[in-house]
């Protein structure tokens, strides 16, 4: 018995090891990505001096995304190696709130973006829609700002109830009923489950009817569009919205479904269910900022710029 127990102790770390391995290549990817994201806006930024509205939301989401990828991979490394650190408060205060903050960050200013594309995009004859669609690129930054407001409102709620937990579970004696405490403890712990998910689900709506009215309107345009052999410029549009948007609405469902697997999955032990969760939730944000990426002119053009002059330099050495 005595012989099992340091086998035992490789594996696990063995496990772990290789799931920081994983998450390690996926964040460093997707920071990657998104920082180019940030560095050509921020370069067209400079150039322009100003910035559209889809610019904007795409200069925040990088931003967002890179820095909610930072504090996930700090927060698993921590975690996996070195636990006891998560329990000294001025490191818990600041890595579980920050890193709650920039994650429901990126998630509000994805589901913004889509909701602009809709809006921009789509054609309706609807007063309110018309009046939408005039008026978006004022109330762009007030979006942004509300999405802002919204992801650290939740972070600080969620935090405060973390610390309460914590706190509960510290008090709690030996002596205590067995499901005294843990009745305590689901109480404690219902209400920010029960908000992650209403706000993980606000979003996935915005998604969802952002890519169905983009779809009618796709389908209204293409059965009243007249032959014509000129391009429809109006046509391109929406079938390089639809793209990005359709795509991201496929990953935005598997990503709500982990993220709700998330909140199902809180109290358990790590098992591979909870590798793979994690293992998508830190793809999502770069892959679906490689998928923006080609559905942008110019950060497409900009990347393969970029290919080329490492393409030359290549065949040059």
């Amino acid at each position: 018995m005595e012989d099992s127990h340091p086998a035992q102790q490789s594996n696990v770390t063995a496990y772990g090891a290789t799931t920081l391995a994983i998450i390690t290549l996926e964040v460093v990817l997707g920071m990657c990505i998104n920082a180019f994201i940030v560095c050509v806006l921020c370069i067209a930024w400079v150039q322009k001096k100003t910035l559209n509205s889809n610019e904007k939301i795409l200069l925040l989401l990088g931003c967002s995304r890179i820095s909610s990828l930072c504090f996930t991979w700090i927060y698993r490394f921590l975690s996996m190696f070195y636990p006891h650190i998560l329990h000294v408060q001025t490191i818990s205060l600041l890595i579980r709130p920050l890193g709650t903050f920039f994650n429901y960050s990126h998630l509000w200013v994805s589901a913004c973006l889509c909701g602009f594309y809709c809006i921009k995009i789509a054609n309706f004859r609807n007063s309110f829609f018309m009046y939408l669609k005039v008026k978006v690129d004022r109330m762009v930054p007030w979006l942004l700002l509300g999405s802002e407001i919204v992801a650290l409102a939740i972070s600080i709620i969620l935090s405060d109830r973390a610390e309460t937990l914590k706190r509960s579970n510290d008090t709690s004696t030996s002596q205590e009923n067995f499901w005294e405490v843990t009745i305590r403890k689901d109480k404690h712990l219902f209400s920010p489950l029960l908000l992650s998910g209403i706000v993980f689900s606000a979003s996935f709506l915005v998604v969802i009817f952002s890519a169905l009215f983009l779809l009618f309107s796709l389908w209204r345009h293409k059965r009243t569009m007249q032959t014509s052999s000129m391009k429809d410029l109006s046509m391109d549009a929406h079938i390089r919205a639809m793209k990005s948007v359709l795509s991201f609405l496929v990953m935005y469902s598997i990503n709500f479904v982990c993220l709700v697997l998330t909140i199902i999955y809180a109290m358990t032990k790590e098992n591979i269910m909870t590798l793979l969760i994690y293992m998508y939730l830190c793809a999502f944000p770069g892959v679906h900022s490689l998928i923006l990426i080609f559905s942008n002119p110019k950060l497409e053009e900009a990347l393969l710029k970029i290919m080329f002059c490492v393409k030359c330099e290549f065949f040059i050495k």
